[in-house]
């Protein structure tokens, strides 16, 4: 998310009591009493390392989130952040095929940002991490410098058989999605234009993304043939499987059209449509199987097949090449 005038400022963030007035003993003991357990944890945080009972085949996965960068506190509270920055890496552990366990949690604040605004954040990542059945394991606080607010989870999750990945789509198979396309993406622009009264739903999805936990183990069950959560665009994302894969995915534009349909009231077509190919931040997972064998709730949008003479793996739009390109970290301005 890139920097923009703030419309307001966020609840809690600067006002009331500054991290400053607490040592972080004190601090952590206002912290890890929300926290959830589980039944996996066998010693939790508070000594030098929580201890976690973890099957034979553990994932792990990390992700960060910046003030001003990926959130602005005007449009996100404390506890939004919280649930998003849980809920995109436990969606990689469910695009694997896996079960999240556990979670590790950092935060790296500037000294007078405010407890209640870390108290509101903690609140919601015990919220996220109780309706996933899913303990936090313990982490790390650290002082930034003046305006730098930086929240990063690093995600554990048991895998019961094969890893799913990305390289085993095959010609034949069918591309599906479990979940929304386009609907983080569009309440983005709807906060930007200050206009979130167009499509709540949307700017509800932004704030907090919904991803569809135990349809990534499911998928595993049913033959996924390769997976991934769609947290980078559709096009970046289903590119992905193909390059890795070795293969062509085509998209059906009739089977994205009522996504596009439901977002052109409040966004215009052309935008409506740019959000369901190139949208990031849904976390739906996306995923290859063979030919019908894709499970209840997930649904065809695709089709894949070996590349042509001269072509190159990749993903198509009705047979064409489209310039909708996704999320970049690094590219984007």
């Amino acid at each position: 998310m890139p920097n923009g005038q703030r419309l307001q400022r966020g609840p809690m963030m600067t006002g009331g009591t500054p991290l400053r007035s607490l040592d972080e003993d004190e601090l952590l003991g206002r912290i890890l009493p929300a926290f959830p357990g589980t039944d996996e944890l066998v010693v939790p945080p508070g000594d030098d390392a929580a201890v976690l009972r973890t099957s034979e085949r553990t994932i792990a996965t990390t992700d960060t989130v910046v003030l001003g960068r990926d959130w602005l506190d005007a449009w996100s509270s404390g506890a939004d952040i919280g649930h998003k920055v849980v809920a995109q890496n436990l969606a990689d552990v469910a695009a694997m095929g896996g079960r999240p366990t556990g979670v590790l949690v950092t935060l790296v604040a500037d000294p007078d940002l405010s407890i209640e605004w870390v108290l509101d954040h903690v609140r919601g990542l015990a919220e996220a991490c109780a309706a996933a059945g899913v303990a936090v394991l313990g982490g790390d606080l650290s002082s930034a410098p003046a305006g730098v607010v930086m929240v990063s989870v690093t995600a554990l999750g048991r895998l019961d058989g094969e890893p799913v990945l990305r390289s085993g789509a095959r010609a034949g198979d069918v591309l599906a999605v479990r979940g929304s396309l386009g609907l983080a993406d569009a309440g983005l622009r709807l906060l930007r234009a200050d206009a979130v009264g167009r499509h709540p739903v949307a700017v509800a999805r932004q704030r907090r993304p919904e991803p569809p936990l135990e349809a990534g183990p499911a998928a595993a069950v049913a033959g996924a043939t390769a997976m991934l959560d769609l947290s980078d665009g559709l096009l970046r994302d289903g590119g992905r499987i193909a390059r890795a894969s070795h293969v062509v995915i085509d998209l059906d534009p009739q089977a994205l059209a009522a996504d596009v349909d439901a977002l052109t009231d409040a966004l215009g077509a052309e935008a409506a449509l740019d959000c369901v190919l190139a949208g990031g931040e849904e976390h739906s997972l996306l995923a290859t199987f063979p030919a019908g064998a894709h499970p209840d709730g997930w649904r065809a949008i695709g089709s894949v097949r070996e590349p042509g003479e001269g072509e190159s793996a990749g993903i198509l739009v009705d047979g064409h090449v489209v310039t909708h390109t996704g999320w970049d970290h690094f590219r984007a301005t």
